[in-house]
């Protein structure tokens, strides 16, 4: 069964299913590790009781008194937040080397079976009993290669759902937009299982490694589906098409040879272009020809630069102010009550729950609501607001606080800053990424969304960076 354009139907929505899976997959590693800081921060004080660790010495450094260690402080959250993004960052700029040297499949195969074993290795690592500076080692260097292999796999599965119509993007940053509730529920639910920490730890990073094992198996069947077959392999004759050394002419040169024999299959019914036509008519008709064929080329980087920077620029500031303070100080909050029941679900559900699925209404909210428009003024001035997130979240209630005073300590006003920090992140980064291909051509379009994608990771990568600073000044 075909549509009138003769395009496969997508039976049984087997396809938007699989885009959706791969969606959930690229944003795993970040928000499984992300989610899971009270275990690595429990693993790096060295307790004994927990995972199966043995006391340790370099771990701790004691006070003069001799009587109560001292933590070392690790700024995990900061380094693991810093880590996780510098590789976006840098295979967004060597995206151009990898794509044109390795196929699409090995790229996206290599990727998810090393992100799969990179997360039994964590697994493994729970039940292994080990000293606080080699877990650290060990963990940072997880992490980056995990996140490393993410954005090799991001990057790929976004050029392989731009083949697909365009509902199939949505259907994927939704999938993107769902990883984090579903690693945060996975986290919640380990905390009510009964099990002992090591237990709950070891089959909350199991859960990881199933849904990479189930994305692999997803994007392996995909080819195989008449709807998706059809796209892709139209996607590539149309590539092929446009890698000819003279575009539109040489196509204009095929029908004249087409129409000399004879036989126009496959041919549109248009005027034959040549080069002395352009000596035979007039300037008015060469003009027309000359824009027909610009049409086919793509305006240099710079050209479409000048035309997305705003939009560039807001998305760098909207993940700058989110990365500064999410998770690297928000993982510091503490509930006001003080009930060791509650403190065990505090973080879970008014951290990480209450940001992903905010962050997942903001981003549903632009597909009803598209305000400010994006010539608007406004718009860049609404995203530069973000700004006062940042001191409303570092006057929550922390403890070790060497500068800051405590504002705001009740566990509401926590949770309505979460809400609207995380609602106002996901509507301006949806807006900003659909508003930039909106402002060039249709063919700088990819021109446009790779500047977009660099632009996003360095806003990351920057608030990551910022972290450390901000953390440091509470």
């Amino acid at each position: 069964m075909t549509t009138q354009k003769n395009a496969p139907v997508d039976r049984g929505c087997a396809v938007a299913v699989i885009i959706f899976i791969l969606g959930l997959g690229t944003l795993l590693p970040w928000n499984f590790f992300i989610t899971a800081t009270e275990y690595f921060d429990d693993r790096l004080k060295g307790t004994p009781s927990s995972y199966g660790t043995t006391p340790v010495a370099n771990g701790t450094t004691p006070v003069t008194n001799g009587t109560t260690p001292v933590t070392k402080d690790y700024e995990f959250a900061s380094f693991m937040t810093l880590l996780a993004q510098l590789p976006l960052l840098l295979f967004t700029l060597a995206n151009s080397f990898l794509y044109q040297r390795i196929r699409e499949k090995v790229r996206i195969a290599v990727s998810l079976v090393s992100i799969l074993c990179l997360f039994l290795l964590t697994a493994i690592m729970v039940k292994v009993p080990m000293q606080p500076d080699s877990f650290f080692s060990i963990t940072m260097a997880t992490i980056w290669f995990i996140n490393s292999f993410g954005a090799v796999l991001q990057g790929s599965l976004f050029g392989l759902v731009g083949m697909l119509p365009p509902k199939y993007s949505t259907l994927f940053m939704s999938g993107q937009g769902l990883a984090g509730i579903f690693a945060a529920l996975a986290s919640l639910l380990s905390i009510l299982s009964k099990t002992d920490k090591a237990s709950a730890a070891l089959g909350y990073f199991i859960t990881p490694c199933v849904a990479t094992l189930l994305t692999l198996l997803s994007y392996l069947l995909l080819p195989h589906l008449e709807f998706a077959r059809f796209y892709f392999e139209k996607s590539q004759s149309h590539h092929g098409q446009l890698a000819t050394p003279n575009g539109p002419l040489e196509s204009a040169d095929k029908e004249k040879e087409a129409l000399a024999n004879g036989d126009l299959n496959g041919y549109n019914n248009k005027p034959i272009i040549t080069n002395g036509d352009f000596e035979a008519i007039g300037t008015k008709e060469a003009l027309f020809m000359t824009k027909q064929t610009d049409s086919h080329t793509r305006s240099s980087v710079l050209a479409v630069f000048k035309k997305v920077w705003v939009m560039a620029l807001c998305v760098t500031c909207v993940l700058a102010v989110t990365l500064s303070v999410f998770p690297a100080v928000t993982v510091k909050v503490k509930s006001v009550y003080g009930n060791k029941e509650w403190d065990r679900y505090f973080l879970c559900v008014c951290c990480f729950i209450v940001f992903n699925v905010m962050d997942l209404i903001g981003r549903s909210v632009t597909s009803m609501v598209q305000w400010p428009s994006k010539r608007s003024r406004l718009f860049p001035v609404l995203v530069v607001s973000r700004v006062v997130f940042i001191p409303l979240i570092m006057l929550c209630k922390t403890d070790n606080r060497q500068y800051l005073p405590v504002l705001f300590s009740h566990d509401v006003a926590f949770v309505a800053i979460m809400t609207l920090f995380a609602v106002s992140n996901g509507y301006f980064i949806c807006l900003c990424m659909s508003y930039a291909p909106q402002l060039v051509r249709s063919k700088d379009c990819e021109t446009a969304g790779a500047l977009m994608t660099f632009f996003l990771a360095l806003g990351l990568s920057l608030g990551a960076a910022l972290s450390f600073l901000l953390r440091n000044l509470l």
